[in-house]
């Protein structure tokens, strides 16, 4: 199966994924990730008014094979969290990156995303290519 790795997006080498609008960040985890985790059972995300930190856990997501954590991108405060997605994580495996994003954050310093991948970089890295 192909998977999608949308352009509008930023990756990370850890699998996770930012979507800028202004100085709000949308974070999830890419399809790639998704697809490594198999049947995803479990999402443990902190609350809104946290505060994450570049680099350092900010959750975890627990498949049938395996629990993994999750890094934080970027550095801010927690704006919104995907209620709906924490209560059907399987969800993930439709749509990682409309309805499955996992956290909204207001960015504290844009320039954390310098080392971030695009796209077509993000796809060679996982796919081989």
């Amino acid at each position: 199966m192909a998977l999608d790795y949308p352009a509008d997006l930023q990756y990370m080498d850890s699998h996770e994924y930012v979507r800028l609008d202004g100085d709000i960040a949308t974070i999830g985890i890419s399809a790639f990730a998704v697809d490594q985790l198999g049947d995803i059972v479990f999402l443990d995300l902190p609350e809104v008014g946290a505060t994450l930190t570049k680099g350092e856990t900010f959750g975890s997501v627990e498949s049938v094979k395996a629990v993994e954590d999750m890094y934080s991108p970027i550095t801010g405060e927690i704006v919104e969290r995907n209620s709906a997605i924490v209560d059907a994580p399987e969800q993930l495996a439709i749509d990682p990156y409309i309805d499955g994003w996992l956290l909204k954050v207001r960015l504290s310093d844009r320039s954390e995303l310098a080392d971030a991948m695009s796209a077509a970089e993000y796809r060679a890295k996982v796919e081989g290519e």
